[in-house]
């Protein structure tokens, strides 16, 4: 017959078997007294596996009736088949504060793959001593069951990922994420059909990355991140119709970012930062109305802004270009984009006026273009950088200036901006002249205060400017 599923966990059913128990009732299965339900070759596996991973000082002895009973492993989860309990998850690793932990030489027990109704494997901070292989046999044994995988945190597993892998049919989520595996990305991936999340970030993985990874239609989250990999971004990447999330950030990928990319109608992120893409924006991106963040930081791409309708972009609430070699201008247009938070700029070869709609961006908190060529004043009123405080960065912009009249208090004043210099000249006073009111001025008989000397220059000379006025008036 087909199998309930269940959880181990729930309360309610150990409740319901204990009262077909109590009763003599025979339900799904008959508890007989001295024998857990469990299949004994599946308790002996379960058993050995875990022995393999954490040492053999554990035996489960203190489990009652058994590891989907009253007691439970943690990490462990069960469901019904034929009447039986069969492991369907088995984490391993300090997942939890009561998770068993892992002994200094964990190994793959051969009992492991005799847990034919597993549906998820993961392993977390359980290899540390290289080098650890992962055995090559056996997987094809889970290729009728398992559906996700998951490496996390395990430095000591070395080598590349077995290609066994892609026996795995019904695989929906692959994670290996902060491993020492190494060598190409896997390569025979055409029995992935089902799968929806590939994470393979933090490794040492190389080379290019293969043009059937574009063929994974079904994939909604492809992260490659932190890795060494190199060459171009596959065109195939246009077929991920599906894709939600990509990140490649932090490899060696170069060349352009292909116009393919417009396909992406449902992508929310696109990370490529710490790159080597070149060849300029692509005007493919303003046709990726989903986009929710932007990412493309500290990569030689050049060109410059003005050539993507930024307003197309309705939903992007994160835009970094920073460090990405653009010139020109800043266009109004990303002024336009409601929902943004975060527009980083910085540390390009940008000029220009900085437009003061950004103001109007209701939900935008940081805002950096230090580091540029930009000119002319900061029209920005006092609410804007009371609003933005430190994530306003406009330092290293030698031509940028702020007017008087829109001069915050101290506290608030962007770090780095001098006053604009022609309104500073402009209320400079010479005490030569007796028809001068600022030319000399007395607060009683001792105290005396002159300006007749002295240029004040930046943004000193207006604050002293601002304290004379208010003893004066």
């Amino acid at each position: 017959m087909g199998y309930i599923s269940t959880v181990f966990i729930a309360t309610i059913v150990t409740v319901t078997i204990v009262g077909m128990y109590a009763n003599g009732e025979k339900g799904e299965y008959e508890v007989v007294e001295g024998e857990a339900p469990m299949a004994k070759t599946e308790q002996e596996a379960l058993y050995s596996a875990i022995q393999g991973f954490v040492g053999s000082w554990w035996n489960g002895t203190d489990l009652y009736p058994d590891p989907c009973g009253w007691t439970p492993i943690q990490g462990v989860s069960c469901d019904i088949y034929d009447e039986l309990w069969y492991v369907t998850d088995l984490n391993i690793g300090s997942i939890h504060d009561n998770s068993l932990s892992c002994a200094s030489k964990p190994e793959f027990r051969p009992d492991l793959f005799k847990l034919t109704h597993l549906k998820s494997l993961a392993f977390f901070d359980c290899f540390h001593e290289p080098p650890i292989v992962i055995p090559s046999e056996n997987w094809t044994k889970f290729s009728g069951s398992l559906e996700s995988l998951e490496f996390r945190s395990n430095p000591g597993l070395t080598g590349p990922i077995p290609a066994a892998f892609s026996k795995l049919h019904k695989l929906q989520s692959l994670v290996v994420i902060g491993n020492g595996f190494s060598g190409g990305l896997p390569e025979n991936i055409g029995n992935w059909t089902h799968l929806k999340r590939l994470v393979l970030s933090e490794n040492g993985f190389r080379g290019e990355i293969g043009d059937n990874y574009g063929y994974l239609s079904e994939l909604l989250i492809l992260d490659l991140s932190r890795n060494s990999l190199s060459g171009n971004i596959p065109l195939t990447f246009g077929g991920l119709t599906s894709l939600l999330k990509l990140d490649m950030s932090q490899n060696r990928l170069e060349g352009k970012i292909p116009d393919e990319v417009s396909s992406l109608k449902n992508l929310t992120l696109l990370d490529l930062s710490s790159n080597k893409i070149s060849g300029g924006l692509t005007k493919s991106i303003q046709e990726m109305g989903s986009l929710k963040e932007l990412i493309l930081s500290r990569n030689p791409i050049g060109s410059d802004l003005m050539g993507i309708k930024w307003q197309n972009l309705k939903r992007l609430m994160v835009l970094d270009l920073s460090n990405t070699q653009l010139t020109g201008g800043i266009p109004e247009s990303i002024s336009k984009m409601k929902r943004l938070r975060f527009l980083g700029l910085n540390d390009n070869y940008l000029s220009g006026n900085l437009t003061p709609k950004l103001a109007k961006l209701h939900d935008l908190s940081s805002l950096y273009v230090y580091g540029n060529n930009l000119s002319g004043k900061l029209e920005f009123d006092r609410g804007f950088y009371g609003k933005m405080g430190r994530r306003f960065g406009a330092w290293n912009n030698s031509n940028l200036c702020l007017p008087i009249n829109l001069l915050p208090t101290t506290s608030l004043s962007p770090f780095g901006v001098k006053a604009c210099e022609e309104e500073v000249k402009s209320i400079e006073v010479s005490f030569g002249d007796s028809d001068s009111k600022l030319g000399s001025f007395h607060l009683g008989n001792e105290t005396s205060f002159s300006f007749s000397r002295y240029k004040l220059d930046g943004i000193w000379s207006v604050f002293m400017v601002v304290i004379f006025f208010k003893l004066v008036m």
